[in-house]
């Protein structure tokens, strides 16, 4: 039996790991600057592809990511089972069941919103094919037919993560956008399915391809009845003969792989099973919220990043860059979109305002366009140019989703801890034992960038500190006043081991102090930090967690901890 030899394992390795390294750093970088992380995590496979560490040092690039032999197979082989899970991940978060509840109002938005930037993109690749990058020995029908849905479908997990960021996931614009990007998530990938299993070149090509649609509709059509019956009947038994999360997780990967096969061996791309599967498993109200969780971490978290990152290997970003094919893609899938979605939406009833923040709030493509094109791509229908183009197309508009949002809606991003916080600004041990002096250290440190007057503002605090007395109890406390001149929130925290009286409900001392400075312009600054703070603590061992910290980094982990569940892990059967 034909094996790697010690120096491929050795590069594959290597590979692997620099990878995921690269791609999990710029991933956290991006999403610290408040954009999704697959831009940080494309950016890794563009810095270690051809385009820049390939330009550099060419041979190393190509010892540590071959493009032919037995550690480029394993690695391509790595990458399909990437995007097999992640759209495994992608179809539990299609929510059937908040989708029918929407009613008409959703489903006008998606099927016009869909239909219209389907439209556009069908007579812009028919009647200007070279505009729109096609290339040549092309099929026109198939190419236009991959054009018009790469332009109508959307990104379901970009925009709920969107919406989740600004508060209005639970809310009735929210649910409709939910909404109809899940029956567009659905529909797009099912013509998208067909298109692919129109490929292919041969004697009976008509016949194979009707075979194939009627074999995709009938799949999709069982999962979404049967199978869905199925899954949910099944997860209880599942949940009670199995360990948790073991046990729950091993029964949806096993059947997005065997869902995978069934749709591989139909003629379309594996990916499209897997979608179904999610769709169905995530559908039942036996599946908890800490196993979806746990599934999407085990994705994201280590698959996600790979596949992501392997896409700047395949291409030279640099090479294949066209200003004016990015540009017009762009302009035509967002024209498209917001047309469309806000036709839907005005025929649903709801306002100009509404209206335009769905078409918005629809319009990010994110990782479902990049999956999208890299198929096309490897299936021929289109070449690098196009490509790269529609990568940056999904880049940008993910980027412009939450900030055009927040625009129309006139709403902001909520504030928290984190964002205000700086080393500078982090007192693990302080020395004075009254409130008084607790309150002159941490205005020292706040105030330490120049952004504020120390003295003045601990006279601030304190005046206020002798009107109200800030202790919260649990052994928190947070001085804080409004400053006029000051720019934005500022944050310090200082923990003491002994505790400083700061005259709290339940009598205890502080060992953790908040201090907040807000501008006098800024009416909700305090007091959403205020509410997040208080949020947060309600968790005792949190807590405990973030008094132990000794450096911000420890602290701000700390604040990330979820809540430990009851029992512990065995406790837990879904």
């Amino acid at each position: 039996m034909e094996s790697l030899s010690h120096h491929d394992v050795a590069v594959m390795l290597v590979s692997l790991g620099a990878l995921l390294a690269v791609a999990r750093v710029l991933g956290e970088i991006a999403q610290w600057l408040h954009q999704p992380a697959v831009v940080g995590e494309i950016l890794a496979g563009i810095l270690l592809g051809p385009t820049v560490f390939g330009a550099l040092a060419p041979e190393w690039q190509g010892a540590l990511f071959p493009s032919s032999g037995p550690v480029a197979l394993v690695l391509g082989g790595l990458t399909t089972l990437a995007i097999t899970l992640f759209l495994l991940v992608a179809g539990m978060e299609v929510d059937l069941s908040t989708a029918w509840k929407q009613g008409t109002t959703a489903l006008k938005v998606a099927v016009v919103g869909m239909a219209v930037p389907f439209a556009i993109g069908f007579a812009a690749a028919w009647t200007v094919p070279r505009a729109m990058g096609v290339h040549a020995g092309a099929d026109p029908l198939i190419f236009s037919l991959f054009f018009a849905t790469a332009l109508s479908i959307s990104a379901l997990p970009v925009i709920a993560k969107t919406l989740m960021d600004l508060n209005l996931y639970r809310s009735d614009l929210g649910m409709v956008i939910v909404s109809a990007a899940v029956i567009n998530d659905l529909v797009g990938w099912l013509v998208f399915a067909i298109i692919l299993g129109m490929l292919g070149p041969g004697a009976g090509q008509e016949a194979r391809i009707a075979v194939t649609i009627v074999l995709t509709l009938a799949f999709a059509a069982t999962m979404l009845t049967a199978g869905r019956w199925l899954l949910h009947r099944a997860l209880p038994y599942v949940q009670a003969h199995t360990r948790w999360p073991g046990g729950v997780l091993s029964f949806a990967l096993a059947l997005a792989l065997f869902g995978a096969a069934c749709t591989e061996w139909i003629g379309i791309h594996a990916i499209f099973g897997a979608f179904l599967v999610g769709v169905a498993i995530g559908d039942s109200s036996h599946l908890r919220e800490q196993t979806r969780m746990t599934i999407d971490s085990f994705v994201s978290f280590f698959f996600a990043p790979l596949f992501f990152a392997s896409i700047g290997l395949r291409v030279d970003f640099a090479a294949s860059f066209d200003a004016t094919l990015v540009l017009t893609i762009l302009v035509v899938a967002c024209a498209g979109k917001l047309l469309g979605c806000g036709l839907g939406a005005a025929w649903g009833g709801m306002s100009r305002r509404d209206a335009w923040a769905v078409g918005f709030g629809m319009n990010a493509r994110g990782a479902m366009e990049i999956i999208l094109g890299l198929l096309a791509l490897e299936a021929g229908m289109i070449r690098e140019r196009l490509f790269v183009a529609l990568v940056l197309m999904a880049l940008v508009t993910s980027m412009l989703g939450g900030p055009m949002l927040q625009f129309v809606l006139g709403r902001r991003k909520p504030r928290r801890i984190g964002d205000f916080l700086a080393a500078r600004r982090f007192v693990p041990r302080l020395e004075g034992t009254t409130g008084r002096e607790a309150i002159r250290e941490l205005t020292t440190a706040a105030c330490s960038g120049g952004h504020c007057d120390a003295a003045a503002a601990e006279e601030a605090v304190w005046a206020r500190e002798q009107t109200m007395h800030t202790g919260i109890g649990d052994g928190i406390a947070v001085p804080r006043a409004r400053l006029a001149g000051l720019g934005a929130p500022l944050v310090a925290v200082g923990m003491s081991e002994a505790g400083i009286d700061f005259d709290a409900p339940d009598g205890e001392p502080a060992h953790l102090v908040f201090l907040v400075l807000t501008p006098v312009e800024d009416d909700g600054a305090q007091l959403e930090i205020l509410s997040e703070i208080a949020r947060l603590f309600r968790d005792r061992a949190r807590l405990e967690r973030a008094r132990r910290a000794r450096t911000l980094t420890e602290f701000l982990a700390a604040l990330k901890s979820e809540p430990p569940r009851a029992g512990g892990p065995e406790a837990e059967t879904a």
